[in-house]
Order: C-alpha cells, then sequence, then structure tokens
C-alpha cells in the first residue's frame, strides 16, 4: 500500500510500505478521509514521534474491510470513525472508563502506525460506526469535534452565560458551532485573522461579536461588551502565557476558564495572574481529548447525532482538500502558513 511514513525529525517519505495485518481484536480499515491535526506539523518536523518509523495521522475515517479473527466480522464492509487513543484497561482512569485519562496507553498517528496511508489497523474496540447521512470527510473530523465537545462539556455554560473563545483555530471554530448549537445566546470570539472573521460570519455569528486582536484592543473589547464584568465562560483555546493571562483578567468574579489550547512553549504564572484567581474565586480547569465509552452519551455519541441530524456542518471549515500522495504540500502549508486554512483534509478516493 501507499503511506506517508515518518523516519525522523523533518524527514517524512511517501511510497509502498507493507500492508498492516489486523491481530486478534483488530480490524483493517481502508482510509478514505484523514485530517491534518495541527500537533501533527510539529510532530513530524520538530519533536518526531515516540517511535520511528511511524505512519502519523489520527483524524481519519474508512470502511473496514478485513477482521482479525472472529471478533471484528460484524464490522466488515462497515463504514467507521476511528478514536485515536488506544487505553491500557487496566490503570484507575480505564477501570472508571475515563479512558482519555489512561495512564499507559498507546495512539494512533504518535506511538503506533495511523491514518496517512491507504490502511490502517485499528483495534475494534476504537470503531464508531457512521449512519449513511454522514459523509467520509466530517467522520475524519469527529476526533477534533468530540475534543470540542468535552471541553464545552467540562464548563457547562449555561444559555444565559457570556462565552469568550479566544484562538479560532479548528477547534476555537468547532467549539463556536457547538455552542451556538446548544442554544448559548451570548458568544464573543476573539481572532486575528481576515478569513477566521469571514468565517464566524458565515456561521452565523453577528460581526459585532468578533474581536480582530490585530487592530483591537481586546481587554477594553471584551470589558465593553459583558458591562465592565467579564465573562461567564473564557476558553482559551491558544496556549500561550499572554492569552492565558488575558483569559483569567477578563472573567467575571465565580467564572469559569477552560484552558483548550496546547502550550506553545513553557508557561509561567505571574504573581498578578495569581491573585487574580485567587480573588475572583475563579475556577480553572484543563481538557483533554475526549470522552469514548460507546455509551450513547459519551462525546463521540454527541457529536455523531449531531451530525446524523445536520445539526452541525464540519464540512464547512474543510479549507483545503488534496490526495494522499499531495500530503506534503499540506504539511507545508501548514508549517510555513503560506495560505489560510483551518482543516486540511487529504482523500484517499474521490468521495
Amino acid at each position: 500500500m501507499k503511506a506517508w511514513t515518518l523516519h525522523g525529525v523533518g524527514d517524512i517519505r511517501y511510497g509502498e510500505t507493507a500492508m498492516p495485518q489486523p491481530k486478534a481484536g483488530e480490524v483493517l480499515v481502508a482510509v478514505k478521509a484523514a485530517g491534518i491535526c495541527g500537533s501533527d506539523i510539529p510532530r513530524i518536523y520538530e519533536t518526531g514521534a515516540h517511535v520511528h518509523p511511524l505512519v502519523p495521522g489520527h483524524e481519519f475515517s474508512g470502511r473496514v474491510v478485513k477482521a482479525g479473527g472472529d471478533a471484528g466480522t460484524k464490522w466488515l464492509g462497515r463504514r467507521v470513525g476511528i478514536f485515536p487513543l488506544i487505553p491500557c484497561g487496566k490503570c484507575d482512569a480505564c477501570q472508571k472508563r475515563q479512558y482519555e485519562l489512561c495512564r499507559s496507553y498507546s495512539y494512533l498517528g504518535s506511538r503506533t502506525d495511523g491514518g496517512f496511508a491507504e490502511y490502517a489497523a485499528v483495534p475494534e474496540w476504537n470503531l464508531i460506526g457512521l449512519p449513511d447521512g454522514v459523509p467520509y470527510e466530517e467522520a475524519a473530523m469527529l476526533e477534533p469535534m468530540a475534543v470540542a465537545v468535552h471541553a464545552m462539556r467540562r464548563v457547562q455554560p449555561q444559555k444565559n452565560d457570556t462565552v469568550v473563545i479566544l484562538g479560532l483555530g479548528t477547534v476555537g471554530m468547532l467549539l463556536l458551532m457547538f455552542l451556538m448549537d446548544a442554544g448559548i445566546e451570548n458568544i464573543l470570539v476573539i481572532g486575528n485573522k481576515e478569513f477566521q472573521r469571514e468565517n464566524v460570519i458565515r456561521l452565523g455569528l453577528d460581526e459585532s461579536r468578533y474581536c480582530d486582536s490585530r487592530t483591537q484592543g481586546v481587554s477594553e473589547w471584551v470589558m465593553r461588551r459583558t458591562d465592565k464584568k467579564g465573562a461567564d465562560v473564557f476558553f482559551e483555546c491558544v496556549g500561550r502565557n499572554g492569552t492565558f493571562s488575558q483569559a483569567v483578567d477578563l472573567t467575571a468574579p465565580m467564572g469559569r476558564v477552560c484552558l483548550v489550547g496546547n502550550p506553545c512553549s513553557d508557561m509561567t504564572l505571574e504573581k498578578a495572574v495569581y491573585w487574580k484567581i485567587l480573588r475572583n474565586q475563579l475556577t480553572v480547569t484543563g481538557t483533554w481529548n475526549s470522552s469514548f465509552t460507546h455509551q450513547k452519551d459519551d462525546d463521540w455519541h454527541y457529536v455523531l447525532d449531531r451530525l446524523a441530524h445536520k445539526k452541525i456542518s464540519p464540512k464547512e471549515l474543510i479549507s483545503h482538500k488534496l490526495k494522499l500522495k499531495d500530503a506534503e504540500g499540506g504539511f507545508l502549508l501548514m508549517r510555513e502558513k503560506t495560505e489560510d486554512y483551518i482543516k486540511v483534509m487529504l482523500l484517499t478516493d474521490r468521495l
């Protein structure tokens, strides 16, 4: 089969590689669509993966074409999405079915071969069946959608809360979509690119609720729109010292700050920021990955329900579609930021 294989930092090659053979409890998925995540870029060009050689890619969907043993036969021919985290099943978190907090997990695309390939071996446990009306491209975005939903559920915003989203990458945009779908009426968003403004307007948010941090004072803008109280809920989707400080500064007393963005560098906590957390009795929470328990109330089933009922349309966030063989153009586009993008999607055949 053809695949993109990471041999070391900056050394990713496209070519023939051995077809994976599913073991007992695994299935072989013919990959149809795979999204490039922002985390894939430093993995490829800066840090490398946990093991080499490795096929990256953890946001993907496809069709089951082979089962390893009897366990996966019920999936043969079915269209599936894939939860990329492979839990150990033994640690305390796994015993509580909090698999996203597993202490000894594997992970498709970073610790074992993932979806930047024509085929991928996937544990049967990690599959979720797709309704007929959900296309592969949208199913390849199940993972970042579930991450956004997990963050939303961590802080449980109420309908009359003022909610701020700082950072409008893929997850920030998806957060906006899910908050709007949940009926949250007073949403303010902060970005720094013209195409972000255009996209939030296209998604139905009034232009007056978008702040361009390049040309507007963020603190003054938020305070003016919250009667100088600050936000009830603040999603920090960037991961920088400055934006974390802004989140704390612009959250109302007794408010909630949800840290969503992966850190771009070391994070430090200034004394003034610490004081504001204390004096305003803020709740500062992290969010990590998403819940996948095979139950209807987990994040993945929540997302799939919204997709099946056409309440969410993530395809609007797909800015680029590339054939699998042309993926390097997508990697470089995201590394160099030569064009505006939200989600770069790789396709293995015509959808």
